[in-house]
């Protein structure tokens, strides 16, 4: 993927199907190097980069349409990069899939304000000091509990959740115990990561 210090912007190749927008999002995330060799628990050695909602007082993982010249992953890796300036190495396992109502911005998905996202996870090897929607969007890495915490709507900690069994899967350390989410309808499971894979049925969001 080409880095440019520039968003995209428009519309006219925005994806779409059976009426919903598609839209891509991934939660960045890096280990801490002041816990990577003294502690056992997975949680703790992890923070995750959540970004400031335009006119609001929330943080949110990066997300945006996905667009018909790109796979979904390098849409999610574009929009951590135009949002948070960031970019790394995406997963190839889905966290989840979402389906959301913006209730502030109505005409912006499909005829009917929905939208369906996809969001992966995205390890940092690339942080820059300033990024295309830094205007807009203020970055800030969180510990994964108090992002739990941050989490404004159910998708985002369901995501949370299978963020954090993917890492288990790879590290060999044992997932803790976090809260479950509510108000999903599992679609499926993909059987050799046990991550689940999710449908939030007009969650609203903006």
């Amino acid at each position: 993927m080409s880095l440019v210090l520039v968003a995209r912007k428009g519309r006219h190749q925005q994806r779409y199907e059976n009426g919903y927008r598609l839209v891509a999002g991934c939660i960045p995330y890096r280990q801490k190097t002041d816990t990577e060799s003294h502690s056992g628990n997975l949680i703790d050695r992890l923070e995750v980069l959540m970004v400031s909602s335009p006119n609001r007082d929330d943080f949110i993982f990066p997300k945006g349409g996905w667009e018909n010249d790109e796979s979904v992953e390098q849409a999610a890796r574009r929009e951590a990069w135009e949002e948070a300036g960031v970019d790394g190495i995406i997963s190839e396992t889905c966290l989840g899939s979402w389906i959301f109502r913006s209730k502030s911005r109505q005409n912006s998905c499909s005829h009917e304000g929905t939208c369906k996202g996809y969001i992966y996870a995205l390890k940092v090897t690339e942080e820059l000091q300033c990024w295309p929607e830094q205007a807009s969007h203020k970055r800030r890495w969180i510990q994964v509990r108090e992002a739990f915490k941050l989490c404004r709507y159910d998708w985002m900690r369901f995501a949370l959740e299978s963020f954090i069994r993917l890492m288990s899967d790879q590290t060999m350390l044992p997932a803790p115990e976090l809260p479950e989410p509510k108000k999903f309808q599992l679609l499926h499971r993909n059987p050799s990561t046990a991550v689940p894979l999710a449908s939030v049925p007009l969650a609203s969001t903006s």
